[in-house]
């Protein structure tokens, strides 16, 4: 008996290990055949000079930018296929003769309003003639800022930049908060530097676009150009208060709370509850003031500049909104400037994706319902869910492995990533849009009413506990985000979307790289960055480090500042202070999110897939993130407005100070991304 039942467990495990080494086997395969690293690579580039072109470089070549483009990169590939989903769902919509009020009504008939060419030329600038006529009228200061605040709730520019947001310091609050804003060109360095780009927009803005709009408005050349130029003196003169990119990012410096009487002190020339009783915001008893010099530049305009200058420039802002979605003369001026002058951009998108993309910022949650249902099953949910864990754990030892912080620290950071929430796919609950009116007749009033729907939304949380469930993005956002208030990180279904391969057909090594690196790690790395670290484990602007930590923290985080203010895009040098937080979250990601895949089965079995090893391919999976090519246009506007370096130093940027990058392709001194060891930035 013994024999037989020790011979049926021989029999009976050999038959397990052949089938567990059948499936593996398969798996092999599955991976082998649908490698979505090998066909990217460009073996005429050495990894050591620039690992970007070496990861992308043949499908860069293979793919130019097309012409109704700024760049052209994976977030396009994934944005093409969820295009092509959404453009099934709304004509399955338009044809449903849904019951009026229902969401399969407002896909269809808003689809159909932004496709209705016929009576958006008819209309011409009709939608926007009550406005214009309330602009006509404003007779003195009281009415003019009575317009700048109704004007707000339609979306438009103002000086008024408020809002209702979480408070800072006390994460569970809602208050209402005032930002810097204002301006018609993309920050206040357009007014300012004198580069060959920025000079060339900022010409371009006064000489052609600005008078354009102004002829569209009724006026006649010799008119359009004096408006042109009292508008921009006026735009100048708020940016000349308007604060840096990178002062921006400074929590402290941005958090000035005050009571309501406060703005009558920085700006008495505004009569400040009716503004607000018009922008929905009666309730609020105090105020968080981002700028104070800026609200102070604000009321000095108001009588620095006439009621006639003040009107242009609300005419101007008015249109400027709306230009997009107006008849094609109108539309087309607004994609001149801000697409081609820009971006770089040669021709617009076919009007179908245009719409599409509109739709998805008006009702994206009614969307996201009917894509994650399709495209987003409970096992890859799942996937990312244990991955989010992995990442965590590891995160958890790389504290503990830092020298140079104290015992005392690394315990508030254990708490506070302890407690990091993490939004995986889609929302638990869905926003409701029942109160949001869409028909097929008037596309540019859907537009209005949306921004009228989302002003009244963000109003009503006033005075209301933080809702901590909401999310930021949509599901089919390829995106991520890390909020410091809710201590959060959301992460929607479409970021871990691999153009054209099924994500269980995809190995862990490019996974980890891809998702657990350049994502989650990314993600979970901005609660511990420069400003990130700055709120506690409940999502308050609060101290919790040791002076001589923070300290610490500064030196190894001003290396990378400086590696990052070497880097020349065209003739601009990257901002390596006001990139920070994301180059932390980057070089934090990638060295976090290898040691979580170290863990994994397939590291461990060290088994090659098309000549690549485990590490290789965890790497080149990290690139596969940063796909694609830029408009040198494009690339200057990002260098100038944004906060994250080009996509191809995400990539040779970080890897330059990870050892094991060195290590799995042979990189030597002598290679152009070689850094000494000595200077190579270890933060996290």
């Amino acid at each position: 008996m013994i024999i037989k039942t020790n011979t049926l467990r021989y029999l009976a495990a050999w038959a397990f290990s052949a089938t567990a080494l059948l499936a593996c086997t398969d798996q092999q395969k599955v991976y082998t055949q649908n490698d979505v690293l090998i066909r990217n690579i460009d073996k005429s580039v050495k990894p050591g000079d620039d690992f970007f072109m070496y990861a992308n470089g043949a499908w860069i070549k293979n793919n130019p930018i097309p012409a109704a483009y700024s760049a052209w990169s994976i977030f396009n590939l994934v944005q093409e296929d969820l295009r092509n989903k959404m453009l099934k769902i709304n004509e399955e919509a338009m044809k449903a003769n849904a019951a009026k009020g229902t969401n399969t009504q407002k896909i269809g008939d808003f689809y159909y309003s932004g496709m209705d060419t016929v009576t958006i030329e008819k209309l011409g600038l009709q939608p926007l003639q009550t406005e214009l006529a309330m602009i006509n009228a404003i007779s003195d200061v009281n009415s003019l800022v009575t317009e700048f605040a109704t004007l707000s709730t339609l979306g438009v520019t103002t000086p008024l930049g408020a809002y209702v947001g979480q408070d800072e310091r006390n994460s569970a609050k809602n208050m209402l908060q005032m930002y810097q804003t204002g301006i018609g060109l993309p920050n206040r360095d357009y007014y300012f530097k004198t580069d060959e780009h920025t000079t060339a927009v900022r010409n371009d803005y006064q000489q052609k676009h600005l008078p354009a709009l102004f002829a569209f408005i009724g006026n006649g050349d010799a008119a359009a150009k004096a408006a042109a130029a009292q508008t921009y003196a006026l735009e100048k003169f708020l940016a000349d208060s308007s604060r840096t990119l990178q002062d921006l990012r400074d929590p402290y410096h941005n958090y000035n709370k005050m009571p309501l009487a406060g703005l009558n002190k920085l700006a008495p020339q505004i009569n400040w509850q009716p503004a607000l009783n018009i922008m929905y915001y009666s309730k609020a008893d105090s105020v968080i003031v981002g700028q104070p010099e800026y609200l102070r530049a604000v009321n000095t305009a108001l009588t620095k500049f006439s009621l006639d200058q003040w009107k242009n420039y609300l005419r101007k802002n008015l249109l400027e909104e709306y230009s997009p979605y107006l008849n094609k003369a109108v539309a087309n001026e607004s994609f001149r400037f801000y697409g081609t002058v820009i971006s770089g951009r040669k021709e617009q998108l076919p009007r179908w994706k245009r719409v599409l993309d509109v739709e998805e910022g008006v009702m994206g949650e009614v969307l996201g319902q009917i894509f994650v249902k399709e495209y987003f099953p409970e096992t890859t949910k799942k996937r990312y869910e244990n991955m989010v864990e992995a990442v965590r754990s590891s995160f958890k030892e790389h504290i503990a492995r830092l020298d140079w912080m104290s015992d005392a620290t690394k315990k508030r950071a254990y708490e506070k990533l302890a407690k990091v929430y993490p939004k995986v796919g889609y929302p638990d609950h869905w926003r409701d849009y029942s109160g949001l009116d869409i028909d097929r007749q008037h596309y540019v009033q859907n537009i209005i009413n949306s921004a009228i729907f989302d002003h009244k939304y963000n109003a009503g949380k006033l005075g209301k506990p933080v809702d901590r469930t909401e999310w930021g993005m949509t599901p089919q956002t390829y995106n991520a985000y890390y909020n410091p208030s809710n201590n959060e990180i959301v992460l929607p279904a479409a970021i871990f979307t691999v153009p054209g391969t099924p994500d269980d057909k995809v190995d862990d090594a490019v996974v980890y790289g891809y998702g657990a690196a350049s994502t989650i790690g990314h993600e979970l790395t901005h609660g511990f960055d420069d400003e990130g670290r700055q709120f506690d484990e409940k999502g308050n602007l609060k101290p919790w480090w040791t002076p001589q930590d923070s300290a610490k923290f500064t030196q190894h985080a001003e290396m990378l500042v400086q590696q990052f203010n070497g880097y020349k895009v065209n003739d601009l040098h990257v901002n390596g202070k006001a990139t920070l937080g994301e180059n932390i979250a980057d070089l934090g990601g990638i060295v976090i999110g290898l040691d979580a895949f170290k863990k994994t089965k397939q590291y461990k079995d060290g088994k090659t897939i098309n000549g690549l090893t485990p590490v290789q391919r965890y790497f080149l999976g990290y690139a596969l993130g940063w796909l694609g090519h830029t408009r040198k246009e494009a690339l200057a506007n990002q260098i100038l407005t944004d906060v994250h370096s080009p996509n191809f130093l995400r990539v040779n940027g970080p890897f330059s100070d990870v050892p094991e990058f060195y290590e799995a392709f042979g990189v030597k001194k002598g290679d152009k991304m070689w850094v000494d060891p000595d200077k190579r930035v270890k933060i996290w």
